[in-house]
């Protein structure tokens, strides 16, 4: 394939993002000097985190996978879905259907069976959870213009966090910033895409303010995939005193999108670019608004301030309107807290580090369902339920230093309370409730060869309960009078991993002054995996097999010489099914068949055996005014299975990105110029697999050649 890049010409105005990390034990107001040189890194092994341990600690000293991204790492690349900002992670694979919306995040194969939103990693924004109660999550609300870091936790989080067998994604909200600041910013885009908005920083003494808007708009690039969104952030962050923190955190999202369906594999290869049949006949989309208003008070005391409580409460609402088969319109209301509790103390001579805290939320709202008529709602209702999600949980975490500042030993565990409740409110009769408990520990060991170096072990249970879709009761269960499944359990699972990673700093030296790596093996046998299966021709979920898994993930971000950066990532997955007999249930003559299918062995679908990514980039300052930024990268994904039975394979495939970007500072303005080109070769490939369709509508084509540009403007005060 030959290989061509074209000449980009554009004029792009930009905004210097202002963005800081507070690294000391002492809460205060942010340093300038040290958000600068926190910045000017990449990987950093010393950043502190809060997602990992839920306390406050270096990556360096956290027994697991840990990473934190700043948004100046990204600061010049496309921005419009996760896919854009998390592909280089080790370990997590990425599947985006229709831009930001309906993004699959897989970790270490949790996550890879969802069709539609993003199951088995929890996703918090601030720390606050977005995913639902039942541990479904869609990230409508998470907009990178407004995002200062992102901490990703890889692997199983069940000890801490409700339904993060996969790991966890925190989304923190750039308030860290040091001085007042405005910026404005235009995005252009293919497929008519454009994105404008301001984001705006107020510090005034001990407070800050912080305020992001951002309309987005696209065509799409297949037939009757258009959405739009209006983002509002609002974070505002006040230190009454040295030592005490409070924050008030919202956010408002409305928008819509349409959605495309999948293709079957005759429809795939003669348009790829086309609309699913019954999408076009039931203008199938979603209409959303959503909404959240929190509080969070942290307080550090005690004589060495060697205690801190956090405690954070917060509101939602939730309209959600979705044509497919029917007419279905959700409202949702609720309310959650956290709370935690942090001891540092000496025990033998050693440090001790203790943590005990709970997490509850709760959501009620009914739904309604009506007949859909071409994408019109029918008069006749024919179905009201008013649904209630809950989870409620608690944790204990120690960590004490066996060898102190070099070996320690992290134990973890949680105990959760998963409920549904649906009342039908047509048929009383078909009420059902259903709760799901249990206590999942965590071991985990931590030796630093040297102080920025380290290897690491944990083993630890998970537990993931079933979405409220996986729910719905058929025909033949136990009990098919109700409306819950009355046999399906949680899936649980054993994890275990062991790896090395570390940040090597020379700065003395010309070549590889900065390299940060990182080495995981991980083994998981994941038993009662909650599978499909078919009763009449509809699909629904049972408890049927047991899977290995077990994985390699590599990552390396080093400065070859001077501004000149190489970034590596592999992930190697082996996922096969130990167990697993499929079942069909359908009627024939007149008589109800059923029958069964061998998929022992069969290798788990939507979980590529290779991802490599691997990128150079070059930033150079001129005159200390002029910062001139170039990146090209490529990924390589090997083919997946599209189903449980193994039954067809996608291509492996490989793109091309390149951006290039240019910052002026002149005084208290900022200027940036950035764009770039994305699968220049116009790869076409699978994208999305729509895993064990029974209509053998698995293929959503990725992707094709696009451009994008980025104008904005900021200033300072």
């Amino acid at each position: 394939m030959q290989f061509f890049l074209p000449v980009l010409t554009f004029i792009i105005i930009s905004a210097l993002s202002l963005s800081a990390q507070i690294t000391n034990d002492t809460i205060k107001i942010p340093d300038i000097d040290k958000i600068r040189m926190a910045d000017s890194l990449f990987y950093q092994t010393d950043d502190v985190v809060i997602t990992g341990t839920r306390i406050q600690k270096k990556i360096i000293d956290i027994p697991y996978s840990v990473i934190r991204i700043s948004n100046k790492q990204y600061q010049y690349d496309r921005k419009i879905s996760i896919s854009d900002v998390l592909n280089f992670v080790p370990g997590v694979f990425l599947q985006s259907r229709y831009g930001n919306h309906d993004v699959r995040i897989s970790i270490r194969g949790f996550g890879s069976r969802s069709n539609t939103g993003i199951r088995g990693v929890r996703i918090l924004l601030d720390g606050i959870p977005e995913s639902e109660p039942d541990g479904q999550t869609r990230i409508e609300a998470i907009d990178f213009n407004s995002i200062g870091s992102i901490e990703i936790v890889k692997g199983n989080s069940s000890s801490l966090y409700t339904n993060a067998p996969g790991g966890v994604v925190n989304f923190i909200n750039d308030i860290n910033f040091p001085r007042t600041f405005g910026i404005s910013f235009n995005d252009f885009g293919s497929f008519s895409q454009r994105r404008n908005g301001f984001k705006v920083g107020i510090r005034e003494g001990n407070q800050a303010l912080l305020a992001t808007y951002t309309y987005h708009h696209s065509n799409g690039y297949r037939v009757h995939s258009q959405d739009y969104w209006h983002i509002l952030n609002l974070v505002y962050d006040v230190f009454p005193s040295r030592n005490t923190n409070f924050q008030v955190l919202g956010y408002f999202v409305d928008g819509l999108i349409r959605l495309t369906g999948s293709l079957t594999k005759e429809e795939y290869d003669e348009d790829p670019l086309q609309a699913g049949p019954q999408e076009i006949a039931r203008d199938t989309r979603r209409i959303s608004k959503k909404g959240r208003v929190g509080t969070r008070y942290i307080s550090k005391f005690g004589k060495d301030l060697n205690n801190e409580i956090e405690i954070t409460t917060y509101g939602t609402i939730k309209y959600f309107e979705r044509t497919a088969r029917t007419y279905r319109i959700l409202n949702r209301y609720g309310l959650g807290t956290t709370v935690r509790y942090v001891n540092k103390s000496n025990i033998l001579e050693r440090l001790n580090e203790f943590s005990v805290g709970g997490d509850a939320l709760y959501q009620t709202g009914p739904i309604e369902e009506y007949r859909n008529v071409g994408g019109r709602k029918d008069d006749v209702n024919i179905g009201i339920t008013d649904e209630t999600i809950g989870n409620s949980g608690f944790y204990i975490l120690n960590n004490y230093e066996i060898i102190p500042n070099r070996f320690s030993f992290l134990f973890s565990g949680r105990y959760d309370n998963v409920y549904f409740s649906q009342k039908d409110q047509l048929l009383e009769s078909r009420n059902s409730l259903r709760r799901f408990e249990a206590f999942t520990p965590k071991f985990a060991l931590n030796y630093k060869i040297t102080p920025s170096v380290a290897v690491y072990t944990s083993y630890g249970l998970s537990f993931d309960s079933p979405a409220g879709n996986e729910l719905n009761n058929f025909p033949i269960s136990s009990n098919p009078s109700i409306k819950l499944n009355p046999d399906l359990e949680p899936q649980k699972s054993k994890n275990f991993e062991i790896g090395i990673k570390g940040n090597l700093i020379f700065p003395q030296q010309t070549f590889l002054r900065n390299t940060f790596f990182e080495l995981t093996f991980f083994n998981s046998i994941i038993e009662d995996e909650i599978v499909p299966f078919e009763v009449f021709g509809d699909v629904f979920f049972r408890n049927a097999a047991q899977t290995h898994r077990s994985g390699l993930e590599f990552g390396t971000n080093t400065e070859l010489l001077k501004g000149l950066r190489l970034a590596v990532s592999y992930t190697f997955s082996d996922f096969t099914y130990d167990n697993y007999i499929a079942r069909t249930i359908d009627i024939i003559d007149a008589q109800i068949v059923t029958e069964e299918q061998e998929f022992s062995g069969n290798v788990v679908p939507s979980v590529p055996k290779n991802n490599l990514l691997f990128s150079i980039s070059y930033e150079r300052i001129f005159f200390e005014l002029l910062t001139a930024f170039s990146k090209i990268s490529t990924q390589y994904v090997s083919g997946m299975y599209v189903d449980d039975k193994n039954t067809d394979k996608t291509n492996d495939y490989q793109t091309i990105n390149a951006t290039v970007g240019i910052d002026l500072q002149l005084n208290k303005f900022n200027i940036r110029l950035s764009g770039g080109m994305n699968n220049i070769l116009d790869e076409k490939y699978v994208g999305f697999i729509n895993i064990n369709s029974t209509a053998a509508r698995f293929y959503e084509v990725g992707e094709p050649r696009n451009f994008f540009t980025s104008i904005q403007l900021g200033y300072s005060f």
